[in-house]
Parts: structure tokens; C-alpha cells; sequence
């Protein structure tokens, strides 16, 4: 259990801003975490008072994705708990605007929660890499349906085969995030635009969405890849070895690119 809250609620005007707050685990999403996040979203999608929402973490990232440490210990019946109420899927679900603010990594399931996300602002010192394929899991969460649809297929399949990290300038360019900002700026900036959205009739801005999120495309797509994940039978007892493994290659990835 976390010594404080996992999800800081705070409310500007109409915006909400949810933090994900385990940064001493760069935010990867424990069952407690999942649950808080999953919360936390259906309550700002039923509070009238809310117009739009921003997610973000807490530094030093945005989300390191599942928390390894808790699946490897628990096995299948730590992905089990996500079945009931995934996070990540529900960010996808949400029927209010959301910005994602990414202040820092977002690898794997935390790329899923930042794909959820309407459109990114992204720090400079924000990092994205797929890295379930290295860990010897399925993404699950969307991101086969989604990430296509931003960078193109071919940047999409790049990312997924070869977990290679990109950098905030690199996501830019290839459509992941609409805009980098220095990193002092970001949560302001990203709560302008959030302010900006919520001027706009909840009732148009609700269709809206569902214009973009009905397409029945994505629609395939998405149940395409819970179908094949579901299939898929992962070897959790070798997971914790894998993860070290990609942390160590991610490391050394972001050292060679800041130098």
C-alpha cells in the first residue's frame, strides 16, 4: 500500500487534474493505482461540474506502466483484477475532453493511458516506448488500434517490435503529441488548453468524441486486440528478469540520446 494517495484530485474552473502519485515507482500501475485511476476517471465523467480533464504524474514520470514487480510476485491473478476495472481502457471510455500532460516516461501501459488521452502536451523531458513485446506480454489496453491511427503504421510497428525509446522532440514530429513544452510549463499549459476545450457546450463536445471514438474502424481494431491478448498465455515467472532486462536498455538508450 502506498503512504498517501495514489490519485491527486484537484479542480481549476471546470478542469480536473488527476496525478497519478507513485513516484517512487515512476507511477507504474499497481492494482492499487489501477483502481484509484479507474475511480477517479468515473467520477469526473459523472460530475456535471467537470468539463475536462487533465492526466499527468508526478515527477520524475508520467507512468511506467504495469507494475512488474507486484504481476511477477502475483501472476495471472494480478492481470485478472484488471479485467473488472482497467484504467487504462477506461480513460478510452471517457465521454469528457482529456488532456494528457506527459511530464516524463510513459512506457508500455502508461503509452496506453497517454493514448486514451483526446490529444498530449508533452514535457521536454518526456520519453515513450512500447515495451510489452520485451517483457513477454500483449498490449491489451488499445494500443494496436491506437497508436497506427497517431504515428502511422509503420512508425507504430517500429515502436512495438523494437521497444526503442523516443524522445519528446522525436514524438512531436511523428504525431504522438500536439506540442513540447519546457518542463516548468507544461501543467499550465496543458490546463489552458483543457480550459479551452470546456468552453465548449458539454452536449456538442460529448458528440463530438463519440464521433471520433465510435469509428467503427477503431471500434474493430480495439476488439481485435483484447481477442488475441486474451489468447495469449504469458510466461509471468520470467517476467521480473525481462523487466530488468528493459529498464537496463532503456537506461542506456536515454543516456546515449542526452549526451
Amino acid at each position: 500500500m502506498s503512504d498517501g494517495p495514489v490519485i491527486l484530485a484537484a479542480d481549476t474552473g471546470a478542469v480536473r487534474i488527476l496525478t497519478l502519485n507513485r513516484p517512487g515507482a515512476r507511477n507504474a500501475l499497481s492494482s492499487e493505482l489501477n483502481n484509484a485511476l479507474y475511480r477517479a476517471l468515473e467520477e469526473a465523467d459523472g460530475d456535471d461540474a467537470v468539463k475536462a480533464v487533465v492526466v499527468t504524474g508526478a515527477d520524475p514520470a508520467f507512468c511506467a506502466g504495469l507494475d512488474l514487480k507486484e504481476a511477477g510476485a502475483e501472476g495471472a491473478a494480478f492481470f485478472e483484477r484488471f479485467r473488472g476495472a482497467n484504467c487504462i481502457v477506461r480513460i478510452g471510455e471517457m465521454r469528457k475532453p482529456v488532456v494528457g500532460a506527459v511530464n516524463g516516461a510513459a512506457f508500455t501501459g502508461g503509452l496506453e493511458i497517454a493514448l486514451g488521452c483526446d490529444f498530449l502536451v508533452a514535457s521536454e523531458r518526456a520519453v515513450f516506448a512500447d515495451t510489452h513485446v520485451r517483457v513477454g506480454v500483449l498490449p491489451g489496453g488499445g494500443l494496436t488500434a491506437r497508436l497506427p491511427r497517431v504515428v502511422g503504421a509503420a512508425n507504430a510497428r517500429r515502436m512495438s517490435m523494437t521497444g526503442e525509446v523516443v524522445d519528446a522532440a522525436c514524438a512531436e514530429r511523428i504525431g504522438l503529441v500536439s506540442e513540447v513544452v519546457p518542463h516548468g510549463e507544461l501543467l499550465a499549459r496543458a490546463l489552458a488548453l483543457a480550459s479551452s476545450v470546456a468552453e465548449v457546450p458539454a452536449e456538442a463536445m460529448q458528440d463530438l468524441k463519440r464521433m471520433y471514438s465510435e469509428n467503427r474502424g477503431l471500434v474493430d481494431d480495439l476488439a481485435a486486440e483484447v481477442a488475441i491478448a486474451g489468447a495469449y498465455r504469458a510466461d509471468f515467472d520470467g517476467i521480473e528478469g525481462r523487466r530488468a532486462q528493459v529498464q537496463s536498455r532503456n537506461r542506456a538508450q536515454i543516456s546515449q540520446e542526452e549526451r
